[in-house]
């Protein structure tokens, strides 16, 4: 299969997968989003300039700006297309999934005009600059290296509808189960360990797992007590040991760890609070609904299940650099949401759809070697699929508003790819 017809196949699966999470919407609405997720994975960026240009149409660039502007505006976008989104990753999700929450940032120091511009914290070095907040959901397996992006909120605490962030969180919380039937177990870093967020998990009969600061309180025995005060107290009869891997080098981590039976101040349901040393200083704590036996493969169940967090940082990385979200330029609130929401759309593509059955694998083996990447595909090979979609797309002309070819039957030049 040469790259003409790969560019053909990609450009057949963007339209399959867009009416999918598109029904429901009018045909020009779902018209933009078949458009935009080509464009971004064509240019691999969210400015609508570029979106555009991917597109090739007769029309002077400024009227095809213009349009994909005006459809961006929708309120109902991003509603509809995350709950089609949902819809299709549902049968994915099952009680072994992990659910793990971020909230994120983009940074805006330059923007001046964009509405509800807010004062945010930059992940890249803690300074303090003009952008946005995103809240991410990102579901991965204990053991897997593969991801399954979600949702993704953008919002502003200058917004007139926002709330806070714990509504924030809790609202990605219960539109995600609401879609995927109650299913997996939600992962959440510090930030998710205050009382306005776990008391709602309790009360939903949630499964999670979350991080605490020592300063909180738990019940153990008859009284409340500090974490830290129970957590010096836990004996931590286990030990194993980690590598954490990054592209410069591999950390070694040995690890103590170990459990105690504890409660949520005003609830009867019983938790676990694990707690693990050898990260550092202090020791990491997790309070989770995960059912813990008296064994060392119980209990390591647990802590792998959190350290499932160290890949989706990468995933992070992946959504906001491949696709260049830090780069968006639309003035609206309206438009901002809705585009950040059809950037985690876009990435599902790219992670998920196209590895759906068999015959897209030897697409994906062709996408890989497109890649040009002077080091090889690294590790994280989500980087090289999207600089090889990309690659592929941007060389080979046609539009994609074309009527679409059938291609000649290939079943016996189709061979399995582990990924």
């Amino acid at each position: 299969m040469n790259d003409a017809k790969v560019a053909h196949r990609i450009r057949e699966k963007v339209t399959e997968f867009s009416g999918k999470v598109s029904a429901g919407l009018p045909k020009t609405a779902g018209r933009l989003v078949r458009e935009v997720v080509y464009g971004m994975q064509s240019r691999g960026s969210v400015r609508l300039s570029e979106i555009a240009r991917s597109l090739e149409e007769p029309t002077r660039m400024k009227k095809v700006i213009e349009r994909l502007g005006r459809q961006l505006n929708r309120a109902e976008l991003r509603e509809k297309v995350r709950a089609n989104l949902l819809g299709l990753a549902a049968k994915r999700i099952d009680p072994e999934s992990l659910l793990i929450v971020d909230p994120t940032d983009i940074s805006k120091p330059y923007a001046s005009k964009m509405q509800y511009l807010a004062r945010v914290r930059d992940g890249s070095d803690g300074g303090i600059r003009d952008g946005y907040w995103c809240c991410q959901v990102v579901a991965t397996r204990r053991a897997s290296r593969e991801v399954l992006p979600l949702y993704q909120e953008l919002y502003s605490q200058k917004a007139p509808d926002f709330d806070s962030e714990n509504e924030e969180i809790l609202k990605a919380i219960e539109k995600v189960s609401s879609e995927t039937g109650g299913e997996g177990t939600w992962v959440v870093d510090r930030g998710g360990d205050r009382k306005e967020i776990i008391a709602p998990l309790l009360r939903w009969k949630c499964r999670f797992l979350i991080r605490l600061r020592g300063d909180r309180h738990l019940v153990v025995r008859r009284g409340a007590k500090r974490v830290e005060e129970i957590a010096a107290r836990c004996r931590l009869p286990y030990r194993e040991t980690v590598i954490k891997e990054s592209q410069d080098d591999e950390q070694v981590y040995h690890l103590d760890f170990g459990a105690c039976l504890v409660r949520f101040p005003g609830f009867d349901r019983p938790l676990f609070l694990v707690v693990v040393r050898g990260f550092g200083e202090k020791p990491l704590l997790l309070l989770t609904t995960m059912p813990i036996k008296k064994s060392r493969k119980s209990l390591w169940r647990v802590v792998e299940s959190y350290l499932a967090r160290w890949r989706v940082e990468e995933t992070i990385r992946f959504i906001k650099q491949s696709y260049q979200l830090e780069d968006i330029r639309l003035l609206t609130y309206q438009r901002l949401q809705n585009m950040a929401s059809l950037v985690m759309t876009t990435a599902y593509f790219a992670c998920v759809y196209l590895e759906k059955s068999i015959k897209l694998k030897i697409l994906v083996q062709h996408i890989h070697r497109a890649a040009k990447r002077i080091y090889g595909i690294p590790e994280f090979r989500y980087y090289a699929l999207a600089d090889g979609i990309k690659q592929i797309l941007y060389s080979r002309t046609g539009a994609l508003s074309k009527p679409l070819l059938h291609l000649k039957d290939e079943k016996a030049r189709l061979l399995p790819l582990t990924l």
